[in-house]
């Protein structure tokens, strides 16, 4: 007998995508027969990195609510609901999850009206517009953050953010050695770990340059920086001309997270969701900058989980410059014992086991078989 088909929209950004691929792993942990496949949209990162970890991808053919094409937003809703109930029909569809992205709302929508139970999770602190939508067809919606609790009518369980296994089973200590040796970094460096989500940040890369060549002169102080893959060449093309593409460790893309929060001491990066729970459960103490034009600035909101703690701290896009974040980042450096507190912070609100926690979710919904919606 074959196991459940189980359907996750995940598009448009990585930090829907992979909360996503997180999931699909711990279901497929949980109940090895199970089928998992994902639902997008042409437009997002899903159609690169879904194919690539092995998962069928579906796409809908869903707008996004702003742009030049938001008029067209309740004819591509209506017949991306059509569409959604077809996949669901052909994928003999158990359960759908929506991670957030405009994938979302047809998938969900479709299900209500399939009769087929489905699971909204939203990631951040203040939830998306489309997970808001969504939700209103469903009453079953996790949260990674208590304080999104509020902008939904109904119920909600948190749950945490969910983390691929290599984050979830963290051990910086047992894999220290091994990461700062692929990173070329030496063992007793001290490191600042700079990524600005999945596609990079211009502003925080242009503060690694900046502290670099502040730093060229410190044999003992490296960067380990995630460009994104459009600004690569630029940077490494400014390193040079300022004398310090020896203090940088510079790629585009880490092929191992857990590598990356290992070998560092110390973080700065924005402050998505997916990157602030990775932070608290991997116990790195970080210096959290905001991205300033997201909806409700809720990256801020999200950065508060750690502020809050003191786990991290925040500092706001114009001063994210190598002149006024150097003494900040000295002083962590110099206060070993600080830095510590901070780590321990971070995991005393982490959430690490919440991939499991929510595909169990997934799986009860898919054994119970009762559709449940307003």
């Amino acid at each position: 007998m074959s196991g459940p088909s189980i359907l996750i929209a995940a598009g448009g950004t990585g930090g829907h995508i992979f909360p996503g691929l997180a999931l699909a792993s711990a279901l497929r942990r949980q109940e090895p027969s199970a089928e998992v496949s994902f639902v997008g949209t042409p437009r997002g990162l899903e159609s690169r990195i879904i194919p690539d970890a092995g998962y069928p991808l579906h796409l809908l053919d869903m707008v996004p609510f702003a742009g030049a094409k938001r008029a067209l937003v309740p004819a591509a809703f209506a017949r991306a609901t059509w569409q959604a109930r077809r996949l669901l029909r052909q994928e003999r569809a158990s359960v759908a999850v929506g991670m957030g992205g405009y994938a979302s709302i047809p998938l969900v929508a479709g299900a209500r009206f399939s009769g087929i139970p489905s699971l909204v999770h939203e990631s951040g602190a203040i939830p998306g517009r489309a997970n808001l939508l969504a939700a209103r067809f469903t009453n079953n919606v996790a949260l990674a953050f208590e304080r999104a609790a509020s902008s939904f009518p109904g119920p909600t369980r948190v749950v945490g953010m969910p983390l691929s296994a290599e984050i979830e089973h963290f051990d910086g200590d047992a894999i220290r050695a091994d990461a700062r040796q692929t990173f070329d970094l030496p063992a007793d460096a001290e490191v600042l770990l700079v990524i600005g989500g999945s596609q990079g940040a211009t502003t925080l890369n242009r503060a690694a340059v900046g502290l670099a060549s502040q730093w060229r002169d410190r044999p003992n102080r490296f960067i380990l920086l995630k460009t994104g893959a459009a600004d690569l060449a630029g940077i490494q093309a400014d390193l040079q001309a300022a004398g310090a593409a020896h203090v940088v460790r510079a790629v585009s893309f880490f092929e191992r997270m857990d590598y990356a929060y290992a070998a560092a001491d110390l973080a700065l990066t924005r402050a998505g969701a997916g990157t602030v729970a990775e932070l608290g459960a991997t116990g790195l103490p970080a210096v959290l900058v905001p991205y300033p034009y997201a909806p409700h600035d809720h990256q801020a909101v999200n950065a508060s989980v750690l502020v809050d703690v003191g786990a991290a701290l925040m500092v706001r896009n114009p001063s994210a410059t190598a002149e006024l974040l150097a003494p900040t980042l000295d002083g962590l450096f110099a206060d070993d014992q600080r830095r510590t507190a901070m780590g321990a912070a971070g995991r005393s609100v982490a959430r690490p086991h919440a991939a499991d926690e929510l595909a169990s979710w997934v799986l009860e919904l898919a054994r119970a078989r009762t559709p449940v919606g307003r």
